[in-house]
């Protein structure tokens, strides 16, 4: 098997993920009227090494997860980004170097593969385990059953597995609030030119674990704690944020009353 780069991780998956999110807070940089490194190139070079080492670990649902969150931007900012994007996936297509990845996506997509046929035998086995407990689950410690396993490669099955249909839920609903009161707010973040490329940034990044976790468990397995924090680190820069531009905004609204 080919080698696949993990950094400071252990697995190459794991690894994909954080430079997803790396790269979701770094892609409003291209664009931003004021780019947090002061020159726009430092912003270029940042997000190409992170594409470089996502490359490198071949990890095909981190890599479809920065596509998300990068048109997540796009779609509600920076419409610019869909002219990088482009350019990215045709140069993709075209260079021979990429020709290895791209036949690897296609045989995901298909089912071809051994890694992707063994993640459907996960899921049938998961929503097995859900369809008997389904209410909260089973816990974290086994499976009570001898026919069926605890652990599955999708990060809402594992969820639903051990906290059931009610841990799920409540899951759902958390990362629903965190949304809807950045997306309630907006209008306030975009009146803050130095603070709205972060805002973005941290969503897209948050976007792009809720993507991976169709593909992997990492996000939400005990047995990877820095990514587990790392969920929960986003989740915090998203509400921060989007609260920094609701005082923000606040402020100026009394200055210019009084």
């Amino acid at each position: 098997l080919g080698e696949r780069a993990i950094g400071t991780s252990v697995d190459p998956n794991s690894y994909g993920g954080l430079l997803a999110i790396m790269g979701a807070l770094a892609a409003p940089q291209l664009v931003a009227k004021q780019p947090l490194f002061g020159r726009r190139w430092l912003s270029i070079g940042v997000l190409g090494i992170v594409l470089l080492a996502l490359f490198l670990t071949f990890s095909r649902g981190a890599m479809l997860a920065l596509v998300m969150a990068i048109g997540f931007i796009a779609v509600l900012r920076y419409r610019r980004l869909l002219i990088w994007m482009a350019a990215g996936g045709l140069l993709t297509l075209v260079l021979p170097i990429t020709q290895g990845y791209v036949a690897r996506f296609v045989e995901g997509f298909q089912g071809e593969d051994l890694a992707t046929q063994m993640r459907f035998g996960e899921y049938q086995d998961a929503l097995t385990l859900i369809e008997r407990y389904p209410v909260f689950g089973v816990g974290f410690a086994g499976a009570p059953d001898i026919d069926i396993y605890l652990g599955v490669s999708n990060a809402y099955l594992n969820i639903a597995q051990k906290m059931g249909m009610v841990g799920l839920g409540l899951f759902l609903v958390a990362i629903g609030v965190v949304f809807l009161y950045g997306f309630l707010n907006r209008k306030a973040v975009y009146a803050q030119p130095d603070l709205a490329p972060a805002w973005l940034g941290v969503h897209a990044g948050f976007v792009s674990v809720l993507v991976v976790g169709i593909f992997d468990h990492y996000f939400v397995n005990l047995e990877f704690q820095p990514a587990q924090t790392l969920l929960w680190l986003l989740v915090g820069l998203c509400l921060a944020t989007t609260r920094m531009a609701v005082q923000r905004n606040s402020t100026t609204f009394v200055q210019i009353d009084d």
